[in-house]
């Protein structure tokens, strides 16, 4: 299926965020968290159903962006390792999360809560596989132990979650503020 204008703007408009953000995952005082989980996590559920074209695009967009900073910024490729392939299957992990929030969806009160849950679920679980590819695979750490890597999991965990929740609720506010716009406009034409 071809994307219509209003759905291409929304596409490069996700796209956008990412790449603008991809400088480093926490942020800085002059610029804001990498948003990319957020941006997977969104585009599974605008655009899960194009997953053979915008998963991919995502992707390759991630991998430029990664190149280019390192190449011509300065940015370290500490986390460029063996490990870095996982992003491939994490990313998409969070791509499902967003298609089963799609499916979920209600238009209620408990979409907070199932958004929340998905979310929290699909960026639990892509931190797990590229946190453990990391640190186990990653040629990084000279003597990888269980203690150390929850360690490191504990230590690095809620940096990583955070700014997925705070772009998507963002997002989500927005939605629902546009939803709740569009919904009398349609019942008005209705009738």
């Amino acid at each position: 299926m071809k994307p219509d204008s209003r759905q291409l703007g929304g596409f490069c408009a996700l796209a956008a965020l990412m790449i603008i953000t991809r400088f480093g995952h926490f942020g800085t005082a002059w610029s804001p968290p990498d948003a990319s989980w957020a941006v997977l996590y969104l585009a599974g559920f605008y655009f899960g159903r194009e997953w053979r074209w915008a998963l991919p695009t995502l992707l390759a967009a991630a991998i430029a962006v990664d190149f280019m900073v390192i190449r011509d910024f300065g940015v370290s490729s500490h986390c460029v390792t063996l490990a870095y392939v996982f992003m491939v299957p994490a990313y998409a992990l969070l791509w499902l999360g967003g298609m089963w929030m799609r499916r979920a969806y209600r238009h209620d009160s408990a979409d907070a809560a199932r958004w929340a849950a998905s979310l929290g679920i699909s960026a639990s679980l892509c931190f797990f596989l590229t946190n453990a590819s990391f640190y186990w695979l990653g040629g990084r750490i000279p003597d990888p132990t269980l203690g150390g890597w929850w360690q490191n999991f504990a230590q690095w965990y809620p940096g990583f979650i955070v700014a997925p929740f705070l772009y998507t609720g963002i997002v989500a506010v927005l939605h629902a503020a546009l939803a709740g716009r569009a919904r009398p406009r349609i019942e008005a034409d209705a009738g």
